[in-house]
């Protein structure tokens, strides 16, 4: 018998079969092979329609069963992993009533503010751990000003991954962990935070049913059945956003714990039992997947958009069609530091850890007599874990402990100047392990029916592709790391 996890993305969905017996791998694929579509109407603005990610869960799901010879009948019940912040508003027929606004949406970024203020900062911050932001909540409120006559239509609003269970279940259902990455749930009252809602002109009504992440979150209908191939009548057992889950996968659930991510965009998510924030303008707190009232998990994201898509740039447009491998040697044949080069690599739009700045990215210190290509790719990935380590100090200034490090195998952790810089600069081990969101998600559903113990168990069959451990050569990197430093606070301050 096997578990099925679902990753819903803005530009894939991702699926993957996993044993009951011991949650290895059986196989996994995407749909599409290209990427799906965004809708753009205006600067800043990013939609998706639901009803395409329904449509690629059912090609995902057909192609994944017959590629690994199996029947639906095998499969005991399903977990969901999707793109975190998104909205999508039904009616009563359960039918969308407007494109999805998705994570990447910067509409709401005033309607959140303005909600702040209204709402009260205090009260803000210590109940939601979090200011309202350009979250789900904000984009509903947008809509309720913007489109009243959609507004008046909705029964129920929702997250990606919620709507992604509709479609399976008929149900609409939410958890804590959705409900505080909209920033509606009250961390002190343990419960909705309908008082923000009613300053938002909200009725509490439009709320789904709240259930755990680690139970049953509604049942196969018989029409999702025919449409995707699977049995009717199976649960789904557990549901996340995107970065909680990525932690889950790599069995990051207890303080101390990290999990990075170090693709397009770089994620810090630190696992902590306080809750309580000073940082909240330049961090996310969200309920781990694993938060109670008695034992509080709450975790902590920072994230940073100029980190891979530098690289990128960086191999696009000077490597002269090297490939990421070759730049990586290119860049170890270079001493620590770079000899003096340095990269701010914030180029990739206003960056929430800076106060919000849009600062570009910018090359200090190029000596044409001495810098060669090389040395601008190790002062690239040097200037991105400078980046990754200047946010470890937020979120260390709000109460982290950092025991250990773990990532998937993202381009950027590919590469050991990167890693080695971060881990040195930590003092932390950095443990690479090869896994999905998709497989996290199923594994999580085969913990919460039981078929595991824990996490750890369901997660043992993982293989440790690498581990960097702090470099000899301490000194220079905290030599390297505080010029950089100094140069990014000169450059923000003018």
């Amino acid at each position: 018998m096997y578990w099925i996890g679902y990753d819903i993305g803005s530009s894939s969905i991702k699926a993957a079969l996993v044993h009951a017996s011991d949650g290895s791998v059986l196989g996994i694929t995407q749909h599409p092979k290209k990427e799906m579509p965004m809708i753009s109407l205006h600067k800043g603005w990013a939609e998706q329609d639901p009803e395409l990610w329904w449509k690629y869960v059912c090609l995902a799901t057909k192609e994944l069963l017959a590629n690994n010879s199996i029947s639906g009948q095998d499969i005991k019940g399903i977990g969901i992993s999707y793109q975190m912040h998104g909205l999508v508003v039904v009616d009563k027929a359960l039918q969308p009533l407007r494109p999805s606004i998705i994570w990447c949406d910067s509409r709401a970024v005033e309607t959140g503010e303005e909600l702040f203020q209204s709402a009260g900062r205090e009260k803000c911050v210590s109940h939601l751990l979090n200011a309202p932001g350009n979250f789900t909540l904000s984009k509903l409120k947008w809509v309720k000003d913007h489109e009243p006559a959609t507004f008046e239509q909705v029964y129920k609003f929702m997250l990606p991954g919620e709507y992604v269970a509709l479609k399976l279940t008929g149900e609409c259902v939410t958890t804590p962990s959705g409900l505080s990455e909209g920033i509606l749930w009250d961390f002190k009252e343990n419960n909705c935070a309908e008082w923000l809602l009613q300053k938002a002109g909200i009725a509490p009504a439009l709320v789904s049913d709240i259930r755990p992440s680690f139970s049953e979150q509604g049942n196969v209908t018989q029409q999702a059945a025919a449409e995707t191939g699977l049995p009717s009548g199976i649960p789904i057992m557990y549901r996340a956003g995107d970065q909680p889950n990525n932690a889950l996968t790599l069995n990051v659930m207890e303080p101390g714990q990290i999990a990075a991510t170090g693709g397009t965009s770089g994620v810090v998510y630190a696992i902590s039992d306080t809750i309580s924030t000073k940082e909240h303008t330049r961090i996310n707190n969200f309920a781990h997947t694993n938060h109670t009232t008695e034992n509080p998990r709450i975790g902590k994201l920072l994230c940073i958009n100029g980190t891979g898509i530098q690289y990128s740039w960086m191999r696009n447009e000077l490597a002269r069609g090297l490939d990421y491998p070759t730049m990586n040697q290119m860049a170890s044949q270079v001493p620590i530091g770079s000899d003096g080069l340095l990269i701010l690599p914030f180029g990739n739009g206003a960056e929430r850890m800076l106060g919000n700045r849009d600062t570009g990215s910018s090359i200090r210190n190029l000596n044409f007599n001495v810098h060669k290509s090389s040395h601008l790719f190790r002062a690239a990935l040097e200037g991105i874990a400078f980046a990754f380590v200047y946010g470890m100090e937020i979120l260390k200034n709000d109460g982290v402990q950092i025991n250990s490090i773990k990532a998937g195998n993202d381009n950027l952790f590919r590469a050991e100047v990167f890693a080695r810089t971060i881990a040195t600069l930590t003092h932390s081990q950095i443990n690479i392990v090869e896994t999905t969101g998709a497989v996290g998600a199923a594994r999580a559903a085969a913990f919460a029916y039981g078929d595991f113990n824990s996490i750890d168990e369901a997660t043992k069959s993982d293989k440790m592709e690498h581990t960097y451990g702090p470099d000899a050569h301490g000194e220079k990197y905290k030599e390297a790391y505080q010029q950089w430093k100094r140069e990014l606070e000169t450059y923000i301050e003018h």
